[in-house]
């Protein structure tokens, strides 16, 4: 567990960790980046009643999102790994036994996961479950997470020894749960379970949620760039054609902010080289071009879109992602 002023939030997702019910040891590591409300005492307060099982790493000065990330987990000692947000919480006492009974059956596995549901504090009236329902439970590939980040943070578990240390190139990166998944299901299979077990909350105080749409696309792009070197070119067709949705989206926020030329850019961009899946994107490509060429203004909808699911803050492209290209 990451924790950076989450005093609002902090109880919540560490009672919801103490109440699993299990059959084996667990404890909760929790990286505390030098909060500047009562976000530590709370911790340090639940630690003193539960010293057997909270293991707080307190640092003496903030160190910010990724580097408490490698140092909490580098502190991690378990068979298996689960990560839930200082902001966050777990809704379901059993959702540590089940993950770790199939990762027990199930030795080709590296990754399990399960829905989320989004608790949207941010007035946007999101009411979704993650991922959406048309992703059908079972197993998924490298691949499918290249394309698309199906999972919520606080959903996922590892194997331990899939995870190994970070990259040098990782620590430079502002979204760490994307990657983070696609290098341990490079070790195995990614299994999605379809119950409901968390609860992902979107806030004004998210990092990812507070960023803004360009900027958060363009450091999704870098994160696929350095992901490309590090798995030695195998996953390049793939990757390029999430570059190529990116530009898409990058697009169409141009679009919403009556931006021609930039939408003439970017979207020629995700065209050039023929990787764009066109699939149910043919009506958003038309508005796009006659807009960005002729300068026509009417709005359309966009059915068919590329929906990134917003991944999970702090560590990157999360459900907190809040898409533009519902409207063109």
């Amino acid at each position: 567990m990451l924790a950076y002023n989450h005093e609002l939030f902090i109880r919540q997702a560490l009672e919801s960790v103490l109440a699993q019910c299990v059959n084996f040891n667990y404890e909760i590591v929790v990286g505390e980046d030098k909060s500047t409300d009562g976000t530590r005492a709370i911790l340090m307060d639940l630690y003193r009643r539960y010293p057997e099982r909270i293991v707080p790493l307190l640092h003496d000065r903030n160190t910010g999102m990724m580097r408490n990330f490698q140092a909490t987990l580098s502190s991690c000692r378990g068979q298996y790994l689960a990560i839930v947000e200082g902001d966050d919480y777990w809704t379901c006492e059993n959702k540590l036994q089940r993950q770790v009974d199939f990762l027990d059956q199930h030795p080709d596995y590296a990754v399990c996961f399960h829905r989320a549901q989004v608790l949207d504090q941010t007035g946007a009236g999101r009411a979704d479950v993650i991922p959406r329902p048309s992703f059908s439970a079972g197993p998924y590939t490298i691949e499918d997470l290249i394309a698309e980040n199906l999972i919520a943070t606080c959903t996922v578990m590892y194997r331990w020894d899939c995870v190994g240390p970070l990259p040098d190139w990782f620590l430079d990166l502002k979204l760490g749960d994307w990657p983070l998944h696609i290098l341990v299901a490079q070790s195995g299979k990614i299994m999605l379970m379809d119950e409901v077990m968390s609860v992902y909350r979107m806030h004004s105080g998210g990092m990812w949620t507070s960023g803004q749409g360009i900027a958060q696309k363009r450091e999704m792009m870098r994160m696929m760039k350095s992901l490309d070197r590090h798995l030695n070119f195998q996953y390049t067709d793939a990757i390029r054609r999430t570059l190529a949705v990116l530009y898409l989206d990058m697009a169409i926020i141009e679009r919403l902010k009556g931006n021609r030329m930039p939408t003439l850019r970017y979207l020629t961009a995700s065209l050039r080289g023929g990787k764009l899946p066109l699939a149910g994107r043919w009506r958003a490509l038309a508005a796009l071009l006659a807009y960005s060429v002729f300068g026509i203004r009417r709005v359309e909808s966009a059915p068919g879109r590329h929906n990134h699911p917003p991944l999970a803050p702090p560590f990157g492209r999360s459900p907190r992602d809040e898409h533009n290209s519902d409207v063109l």
